[in-house]
């Protein structure tokens, strides 16, 4: 008697449906007798309820990603937060940065109580910044910064 397992070959799991014809139905194996018992005999007087199917008229379910956004005024600025993100970028820090972002998000949990990551204290701080540059323009923090004042 052999220990391994019998499977079914390529052809029979690769097989094209819906075109051809099966060549032959596999012989179905006898269904096992159900045992009465009182959870069951109760189930199987339960009423069926059928699935109501909506009408074809209906408007179609809307996609939770939308292609077309709108740009928030300087006013409305606000982080997306904790969601799912389509988007990605990919910033280089250096060792001293990459600290004091991890000190920032310890302080914020430790003195404050805010467990966020690091992508929302960065997704925070670029909210903040854009609506700065937004407000003031010549006079915001970015720019200055980007000039050396």
């Amino acid at each position: 008697m052999t220990r391994r397992a019998t499977l079914p070959g390529a052809d029979e799991l690769f097989r094209r449906t819906g075109d051809a014809e099966p060549a032959a139905p596999a012989p179905a194996a006898p269904a096992p007798t159900p045992v009465a018992t009182p959870a069951a005999t109760a189930l199987a007087e339960a009423p069926v309820i059928d699935d109501v199917v909506e009408p074809a008229t209906a408007e179609p379910a809307r996609s939770t990603r939308t292609t077309a956004r709108r740009r928030p005024k300087a006013g409305d600025r606000r982080p997306t937060g904790r969601e799912r993100h389509e988007e990605k970028i990919t910033v280089y820090v250096s060792p001293e940065e990459l600290v004091d972002l991890e000190q920032a998000k310890l302080a914020l949990r430790a003195q404050h109580g805010l467990a966020v990551d690091r992508g929302r204290i960065v997704r925070e701080a670029l909210a903040v910044v854009i609506a700065d540059l937004e407000a003031k323009g010549e006079d915001s923090i970015l720019v200055r910064r980007l000039r050396g004042l």
